[in-house]
């Protein structure tokens, strides 16, 4: 595993672009250390920046960082919290559920659309009834994906 102090220290650059890449390759050392420093680069200004934490956190694809993803899925940009929800469908684990079932009622569609889908893959009954409730979204691609995710957690 790589040391993580060097690109640690990149997440509190000045520049965006020392920012992101600092983060990604945090994401990419497979060191579960690396969760610490990324959660933390959470709270940078700048969406690029968060947005590779978060793709960060699901690469390094441990259950550690659920705490973290979860915050991050109430970021205010739609592209992260959608980045949040592909994360947690990378870790695929359980505690995840109750939070993206929350992101099922968001304003966004793609983050609707994509909490659907991981909560299809984790597999978890409980998704059912909320996943219902999806199939009276006024977009049909949420519907779908709705009908999608319900079809596979009736199967199991």
């Amino acid at each position: 595993m790589k040391d993580i102090l060097s690109p640690a220290a990149g997440l509190h650059a000045p520049a965006v672009k020392k920012r992101r890449d600092a983060a990604a390759e945090l994401g990419k050392s497979g060191n579960p250390a690396a969760i610490a420093p990324l959660a933390a680069a959470l709270s940078d200004p700048h969406p690029v920046v968060r947005s590779e934490v978060v793709q960060a956190l699901g690469r390094l694809g441990d259950s550690d960082a659920m705490p973290a993803l979860i915050t991050a899925l109430a970021d205010p940009e739609p592209g992260i919290r959608c980045a949040a929800i592909a994360a947690l469908g990378k870790i695929r684990d359980r505690a995840a559920v109750d939070p993206l079932i929350i992101c099922l009622k968001d304003k966004d569609i793609t983050v609707r659309i994509g909490a659907a889908e991981v909560l299809g893959k984790l597999g978890d009954k409980r998704a059912t009834q909320p996943l219902t409730s999806l199939l009276e979204d006024p977009f049909s691609e949420v519907r779908d994906s709705a009908r999608a995710a319900i079809i596979k957690l009736t199967k199991k």
